[in-house]
């Protein structure tokens, strides 16, 4: 779903690698953050991309990628302090900080296509997040 939803920001090919490969790394984490279940081989290929994350996008713009990486893993683990201390009355704010994710695809758009037509283009990765607040939440209500 996610590869399909990047492809209509007609990206090029390593940047939507790259873009791919860190939603992989991060879908893993958070499942190991959860105690959920992983199959070895998402967990191998998480390994791999952590160690090893050679991608001619990322070395070419890492420099201003890396900022938006850090701060996407700060909003991260804000909202799952959110979650884990149980403040149902701030998971709406738990709910935006989970999308960090979409800020580095933000960049990606600026570094690749420049700043008006990320201007322009903004609301389109904003609406690229599949998951619904409603969802989200009831995630917690069923827990």
């Amino acid at each position: 779903m996610i590869e399909k939803a990047l492809h209509t920001l007609n990206l090029p090919p390593d940047a939507v690698r790259w873009l791919l490969d860190l939603w992989h790394v991060i879908q893993v984490w958070d499942d190991v953050a959860d105690g959920d279940p992983i199959k070895r081989e998402d967990l191998d290929r998480a390994i791999f991309l952590t160690v090893a994350p050679f991608n001619p996008f990322y070395e070419d713009n890492k420099r201003t990628l890396f900022p938006v990486l850090a701060n996407m893993v700060l909003k991260w683990k804000a909202s799952d302090t959110i979650e884990r201390e149980g403040l149902k009355s701030h998971l709406h704010k738990a709910y935006m900080l989970r999308a960090g994710y979409y800020d580095v695809v933000l960049q990606v758009l600026a570094i690749v296509k420049g700043e008006d037509v990320a201007m322009a283009e903004a609301h389109k990765v904003a609406l690229l997040y599949g998951e619904t607040f409603e969802e989200y939440a009831k995630e917690f209500q069923d827990a």
